[in-house]
């Protein structure tokens, strides 16, 4: 009989490309701090700060109090999805079958379950970067490869159709494409999705994962436009892929939901019911209330999203070193923080990246922030906007005095 050494390990060779996630690493670091008493402004998580609406409680009381708790079947409950079909109707002027509709635990298990249920060792996956951190390592652990595709500042942080041409190899199984953007707040517009969409039609071969999950987190009077929208002869190869967390504030209640091809949906299904079985029906009947109830609150918030991004990258932008794009979207502002690189803290330590720079801010100046290494572009830095306008001031205020007291190397 053999035995396990020391030195032998359990862990799958397909871990072997996947990082531990530097966001939640971070978010971890800064809470222990906080507990420790330091005056930490988290501003790395992408959490609303506002209550997930009374309503959507209720409605999960009342599923308790009428026992709502036993197994549903594994796409989810037909009162949800007959929610979600009649939301992606009604507010998206998209059409769909209850077949084609998987509801699962957030937006992330939907996006695992698709890579998991059609990728097959060496299928190509194009991410443009920046990205959410998520997606290279979903695809990764799926044994798929990802095909990252840089899109600096100076294009918006947008993959471009020549870009997309580029990047496209008879090995290509998907193409992902989020917007509004984590982290930058970078928006598709009309015009630019209907030139990624010639692109496309010229490679049938290539599926189209639609990450929508900030689709109600617009600025300045910018309408969300869907790919399908103006590419509907696309939908037979497009996952639409959103959730309640962000819209609803409801992050914990962890209910995602994808559309799309009743024969991927199938196949994710399957994945599905071979690991969580379903989606927490309390939580099923809680996103059920939330997309078929009131949602006038989406204005006065991204109202709110908007002003605080003002004030966020006005101040950032006044400080030497950083430069910061104006995002369209979302609740994240995404500067370049490459003038900073090489400088000297009043410490002594010398700033040779972005994640450099976001530990000094958050060891010695209680700040926490993402670099730009987590999400593929450095070097930049995430600050989350989805707090409240008291601690973004105090924040960026924060920075601006750590960034006066920056040297140049001689």
């Amino acid at each position: 009989m053999s035995s396990i050494t020391a030195n032998s390990t359990m862990r799958a060779d397909r871990l072997k490309a996947v990082r531990p996630s530097m966001i939640l690493g971070l978010v971890q670091k800064a809470r222990q701090l906080k507990a420790d008493g330091h005056p930490v402004i988290d501003l790395g998580i992408g959490e609303p700060d506002f209550e997930t609406p009374q309503h959507v409680k209720d409605a999960a009381i009342k599923a308790i109090g009428n026992n709502e708790t036993r197994y549903t079947i594994v796409p989810g409950t037909p009162a949800v999805r007959r929610a979600i079909i009649e939301k992606l109707e009604r507010e998206n002027r998209l059409i769909y079958r209850q077949d084609e509709i998987s509801v699962s635990g957030g937006a992330k298990q939907v996006i695992y379950n698709a890579m998991a249920s059609t990728l097959s060792p060496g299928d190509e996956v194009i991410i443009p970067a920046p990205y959410w951190s998520s997606y290279p390592d979903i695809v990764a652990i799926a044994e798929g490869r990802p095909v990252v595709v840089d899109c600096p500042q100076s294009q918006g942080f947008l993959i471009s159709p020549e870009q997309l041409e580029k990047a496209i190899t008879p090995l290509t199984k998907w193409l992902i494409l989020n917007s509004p953007s984590n982290p930058t707040g970078g928006v598709y517009g009309s015009d630019h999705l209907e030139a990624l969409a010639d692109v496309l039609r010229c490679h049938p071969h290539v599926h189209i994962l639609s990450d929508d999950i900030y689709e109600h987190l617009m600025f300045d009077g910018r309408c969300f436009t869907s790919l399908l929208n103006v590419a509907p002869d696309l939908k037979d190869r497009t996952l639409i892929v959103n959730g309640v967390s962000k819209a609803f504030a409801m992050t914990g209640w962890r209910i995602g939901y994808g559309a799309g091809p009743e024969d991927i949906v199938a196949a994710m299904n399957v994945v599905q019911g071979q690991s969580c079985t379903h989606a927490c029906s309390i939580s099923q009947a809680a996103a059920a209330a939330a997309l078929s109830g009131p949602v006038d609150f989406f204005v006065e918030r991204a109202a709110r999203f908007q002003d605080r991004r003002d004030g966020v990258v006005a101040a950032l932008n006044a400080i030497d070193g950083i430069d910061c794009l104006t995002p369209e979207g979302a609740f994240y502002v995404y500067p370049d923080c490459s003038g900073l690189i090489g400088m000297r803290t009043a410490a002594g330590r010398v700033l040779t990246s972005d994640t450099d720079i976001c530990a000094w801010l958050l060891d010695e100046h209680h700040v926490s922030a993402v670099p730009g290494a987590a999400f593929g572009l450095s070097p930049h830095l995430r600050i989350s906007t989805a707090a409240c306008t008291d601690d973004l001031e105090t924040a960026c205020g924060r920075i601006a005095a750590a960034c006066a007291e920056l040297e140049n190397v001689q």
